[in-house]
């Protein structure tokens, strides 16, 4: 066992979280450009993670993604947990289906992702410093879990929903395709959700912050750190002399009637957005360059042009009509394979000729090839945007080209090629500057400071130990339900459930979940001749009391006060949006309640918007057309549900919850057990397809009891075998 690993089972070291949801994730070879979904952002947060592990004072750092078997894909993506060395480890939980997803359609999963990770987080047994969500899908997930444990949230977009619907709506796309291929506003909204909640924002690029992160309405500057990313200079370094050409130089050089010639080489997926037909252009317009030069093209993986997807497929059609209308045969290559390992050698092969890196992609937030490039030797010549402008204003290693003048991209490669010394101080810059300013050990050190910084920033709430004695810790099931229309409303049915439940109260614990203050639940239940359950979860999830004595929840009180300003939220919401407030009688501590005009309404995101805006931090919760709930950001009916599963330890599994209207969403979505009674809102319609979720025929109580048995709560505790795997969503 290795020593920081002990360490971190000792409870000593920091224990770092980080969450990479989609794509395809392991240890070695990633398959960088297999598609959209495996790019730069998997060779980065797996090198991240290895680099926050060396660190002497980490303890342990686990990279969560997801878990795939697919035929289509290799076996590793299926194995649980790999080891990364120094404490580190991907980490591969359950997401919706076994099968490899594109990551637009892994929305509806991603509330089970999070609960699959809280469950992880238990077992390790350790209590995250830090938790770092990477892209939208990922930050949705850092949110829920960063408010449920009360530890601090990073977020790093890598690419922004905003900037793409933008581009693709310039490129002549609609808004409707947009939205069908591509979830956009689904992606946008969990954007501005993590943007709202991250202690800390990490971007590449002042340019990413100033001109992509300002598109967004909780853009706060203040709460942004550049970091930009490391190389692994192991890996990436100039051939050592006598080094003999690498395997990969066969598969490129049969292209080539003279593969001697200095290399031009571009290393990107097969998208539109990387321009590789600029760069043709430019090389096929210099008469020079293809008497002096090679164009060596590394497009991703192909075995038939014909079975890739659309967008790769046009694009390398595109490519080779343009081969053949230029003549460029024998002076371009564009082989159909490659490894990761053999990106370095690539590079390497690039440095040696004498050749030239180019990356000219339309728009670049930070192009983590240049630095490669530059580490093993290579000048670069680079796109006017983002990322490599920083780049090379540090390490002086090349040109910047307007990527739609092909001309002028090729005027930039003539000017190094066709000068020797120039070539070499730019090689010599583009080592010296990497070694500065791009190494993973000085990345992971301002990272460290930051999450120190961050520690002493973040009020910390202790959670209470939980008692040894008393029914919750004696049961390993629970259900949870609403009360109004579902739990009460038909008294037969009501009858029925709590027969049930007095038969088995020594194996289920009881508690309910509802938008009513404590004392009319009390009022309710007693009117209706329920007892008193084990938990009473009050004012939409901000209030936790247990038992007939209504005991409080004191810990809850103290985890849900972060960032809650009451005061300005009431001020705000009555003057701007003409909210009206209910009577004081329903105002509670840690709860707003309005009463909106449905006819005048703007909706829940326009509130949202406001927010954001204001730098206020508050979930919105608009339920029955009439009301709604502003509660912090770390309180819900879902989040305390989870919050008294964590503390009593009952798997989530096994806790059935049942509701009727929108209140109840969150509680419902998730890997609990969830019903919605047959008499529900139609707000609810929505969540039909979910396989952990049932709609029940019966009505009020009775669709509780039909929910008990499908799910065999007593016993199975579990969606029905023929039922598991049949995601609609």
């Amino acid at each position: 066992m290795k020593k920081t690993q002990s360490k971190a089972r000792a409870g000593e070291g920091l224990y770092l979280i980080l969450i990479s949801v989609h794509g395809l994730i392991r240890a070695s070879n990633l398959e960088l450009g297999r598609d959209a979904d495996t790019g730069g952002q998997t060779l980065y947060v797996v090198e991240l993670a290895r680099a926050l592990a060396r660190h002497p004072e980490v303890g342990r750092v686990d990279l969560l993604t997801r878990r795939v078997e697919d035929a289509r894909v290799a076996k590793d993506y299926a194995v649980p947990e790999e080891d990364l060395g120094n404490g580190a480890r991907i980490v591969r939980l359950e997401c919706g289906p076994r099968r490899y997803l594109h990551k637009e359609r892994l929305w509806p999963h991603l509330d089970c992702y999070a609960d699959n990770a809280l469950d992880h987080i238990r077992r390790v047994g350790l209590r995250p410093d830090v938790i770092h969500g990477h892209y939208a899908d990922a930050g949705y997930v850092a949110t829920r879990l960063s408010n449920l444990l009360g530890v601090p949230m990073l977020h790093t977009g890598h690419s922004l929903g905003r900037v793409k619907r933008e581009r693709l709506l310039a490129n002549g796309m609609k808004e409707a395709d947009i939205e069908a291929r591509y979830n956009i506003s689904w992606r946008i909204q969990a954007e501005e959700e993590a943007l709202a909640h991250a202690h800390r924002v990490i971007a590449s690029t002042q340019q990413e912050v100033e001109d992509q992160y300002s598109t967004y309405h909780n853009y706060h500057p203040s709460r942004m750190v550049v970091v930009p990313p490391g190389t692994d200079l192991s890996r990436f370094r100039p051939a050592r002399r006598g080094e003999g050409k690498p395997p990969i130089w066969s598969e490129f050089a049969r292209f080539l009637e003279r593969p001697e010639r200095p290399l031009i080489m571009a290393l990107s997926r097969a998208d539109e957005r990387k321009n590789i037909r600029g760069l043709l252009e430019a090389y096929a317009g210099s008469p020079w360059l293809r008497e002096h030069a090679n164009l060596l093209i590394i497009a991703g993986n192909r075995d038939d042009i014909a079975e890739l997807e659309k967008g790769a497929r046009d694009v390398m059609i595109d490519l080779l009509l343009r081969i053949d209308r230029h003549d460029l045969h024998g002076k371009v290559a564009y082989p159909k394979h490659h490894q990761s390992d053999d990106v370095p050698d690539l590079y390497r092969l690039v440095a040696t000729s004498r050749g030239v890196f180019v990356n000219p992609a339309l728009t670049e937030p930070f192009g983590l090839t240049l630095i490669e490039a530059a580490a093993s030797g290579a000048p670069i010549v680079a796109t006017n945007d983002g990322g490599p402008k920083e780049i090379i204003s540090r390490c002086h290693n090349g040109l910047l080209v307007d990527p739609l003048d092909p001309p002028g991209i090729a005027r930039a490669i003539e000017t190094i090629l066709g000068d020797r010394a120039q070539w070499r101080r730019y090689a010599e810059q583009g080592l010296k500057g990497v070694r500065e300013h791009y190494s993973w050990e000085g990345h992971a050190a301002q990272y460290i400071r930051l999450i120190k910084k961050l520690g002493r920033e973040v009020k910390r709430t202790r959670r209470e130990q939980r008692s040894v004695s008393g029914r919750l810790a004696d049961v390993d099931r629970a259900v949870f339900t609403d009360i109004d229309n579902t739990l009460i409303g038909d008294p037969g049915a009501l009858k029925s459930f709590l027969a049930w439940l007095r038969r088995h109260r020594k194996q289920v614990a009881f508690g309910v979940a509802t938008g009513r203050r404590l004392d009319s639940a009390q009022e309710a239940l007693e009117r209706h001749g329920v007892p008193a359950p084990d938990v009473w979860i009050t004012s939409v999830g901000t209030e936790i009391n247990y038992g007939a004595e209504a005991t409080p929840d004191k810990g809850w009180e103290r985890h849900i006060s972060h960032r809650w300003e009451p005061e300005r939220l009431r001020d705000l919401l009555a003057q701007q949006m003409k909210l009206i407030l209910q009577p004081d009688v329903d105002q509670r501590p840690f709860k707003l309640s309005f009463f909106v005009d449905p006819e005048e309404f703007e909706g829940v995101p326009a509130i949202e918007r406001l927010l954001y805006q204001a730098d206020l931090h508050a979930r919105v919760i608009h339920s029955h057309g009439m009301f709604l709930d502003v509660l912090p950001v770390r309180a819900s009916k879902g989040l305390a549900v989870r919050y008294i599963a964590d503390k009593w330890a009952i798997p989530l599994q096994q806790v059935l919850v049942a509701g009727d209207s929108g209140n109840d969403e969150d509680m419902l979505r998730g890997r609990l057990l969830g019903v919605v009674v047959g008499n529900h809102h139609p707000e609810l319609d929505k969540l039909r397809g979910f396989e952990r979720i049932y709609f029940s025929e019966a009505m009020h109580a009775r669709g509780i009891l039909e929910a008990v048995e499908y799910f065999d709560i007593l016993n199975r505790c579990d969606v029905p075998a023929e039922r598991r795997g049949m995601h609609q969503r």
